[in-house]
């Protein structure tokens, strides 16, 4: 249970971002993305003020900006849906390069947008700067329910064994001229999936009560909290982001 795993969204480095316990990344993405989502639509200034924030993260985590932007593509419906919303929105309408849009739905398009994508970008600092199991143990000293983070953490263990069972099984099945590719042959995909299903909780139960005879308790073991526990100063670190995001909002605030 304590090697290590990484993830395609995982970029490896060295950076100082990198360095940072698992739960100051969090917490501090958590908390900044509250701010950002508190703040009116109207103080435009302030998302600015968020997007430079931003990209001095990326520079200090070294994240490649390709990465960056591939990724972003993920928030493509919602953007859809912040485009569309000011020809479909009621209220009061103004003209914008010849086209009839509401006023209301321009600011609620950009509320969208704007929020959605500062909020895509801070989970993907997030994501690229630490390993997966590093975020599940993050989660597990923030005091986030244990049910939760060990069902994350067995799929996280055992995802590739599963799909490598599934391959097995597909080879198996081909080897017997079974190739299931059209609707009527549904039956045959249908049954191996129930068939990978019970194996796969049958090797649950197998490991589970592996691990009870070795004292597991339900919590995530103790090898993956050793060396990486944050110190005050990171935590002293990891504030300054959300402060830093509270003091761009008021200060906003205070000028409007």
């Amino acid at each position: 249970m304590g090697a290590g795993h990484t993830h395609p969204m995982y970029v490896h480095g060295h950076s100082p971002v990198h360095h940072l316990a698992p739960e100051v990344k969090i917490a501090a993405s958590v908390l900044f993305t509250i701010v950002v989502v508190a703040t009116p639509r109207e103080l435009l200034p302030a998302f600015g003020a968020y997007a430079v924030i931003i990209a001095v993260l990326a520079v200090l985590a070294r994240i490649p900006v390709g990465w960056l932007a591939r990724r972003s593509l993920i928030e493509l419906p919602f953007v859809a849906t912040a485009v569309l919303l000011p020809f479909f929105a009621a209220g009061p309408r103004t003209d914008v390069l010849g086209l009839s849009v509401a006023v209301e739905g321009l600011w609620a398009g950009w509320n969208i947008l704007v929020k959605g994508t500062l909020g895509v970008l801070i989970a993907l600092l997030l994501s690229g700067t630490t390993p997966a199991r590093d975020v599940l143990v993050g989660l597990d000293r923030l005091r986030c329910p244990q049910a939760i983070t060990q069902i994350a953490l067995f799929m996280l263990r055992y995802l590739d064994v599963l799909a490598d069972e599934a391959r097995r099984m597909r080879i198996a099945r081909l080897s017997r001229l079974d190739d299931p590719r059209f609707l009527w042959q549904v039956r045959g995909f249908a049954s191996g999936l129930g068939t990978l299903f019970l194996r796969a909780f049958e090797r649950g139960e197998r490991v589970f009560l592996a691990m009870r005879s070795r004292g597991y308790t339900g919590r995530l073991p103790a090898a993956l909290h050793e060396g990486t526990v944050a110190t005050a100063g990171q935590w002293a670190v990891g504030a300054a982001v959300p402060a830093l995001a509270v003091v761009v909002l008021l200060t906003d605030r205070l000028l409007v």
